[in-house]
């Protein structure tokens, strides 16, 4: 990291990847203490975009194995990525856009559960709501009732962390 004192920032701070690392500006009269928790913040801003750049990639190519392997490639999304905004969900779909959305709190799940949610909104790209069809489409997916408890006790445990 690389941190630039500069007298023409006034109040804002601006970072960059940039040659492996990240460049940050800030104002040259911030006060040192709001300038370590503010250039921290923005670190953490700029990693977490490369992280998901890259690894909205490899989703991608995840919902089109998916999609060949549960919907016999007729479940095809437009777009495909993670978002940090999601916090009452896993995943959303906009079928009539072709988005799926998933919640970068499945980051660090098991693969068979990340695909399990996938497999849900792929779904949706097919069927409205939640219906007979759209049960037996999510069902395909040998683990998705797993998965699905999988992800009842992880957002239980989250909302009563203390047990």
């Amino acid at each position: 990291m690389v941190v630039t004192r500069s007298a023409r920032r006034r109040k804002t701070l601006q970072a960059r990847w940039q040659d492996g690392r990240v460049h940050v500006a800030v104002p040259a009269g911030m006060p040192p203490h709001e300038e370590e928790r503010a250039v921290a913040e923005l670190v953490g801003r700029v990693l977490r975009r490369r992280r998901n750049a890259s690894s909205t990639a490899s989703l991608v190519q995840r919902a089109q194995r998916l999609n060949r392997t549960y919907f016999h490639g007729v479940a095809v999304p437009v777009d495909v990525r993670w978002v940090a905004n999601q916090r009452s969900r896993w995943g959303s779909c906009t079928p009539g856009r072709g988005t799926i959305r998933l919640s970068d709190r499945l980051q660090p799940m098991p693969d068979w559960v990340v695909d399990a949610v996938l497999v849900h909104e792929l779904a949706h790209l097919l069927h409205r709501g939640h219906g007979p069809d759209f049960q037996a489409a999510v069902r395909r997916y040998p683990r998705y009732d797993q998965a699905m408890v999988f992800l009842q006790g992880v957002s239980h445990g989250w909302a009563h962390p203390e047990g």
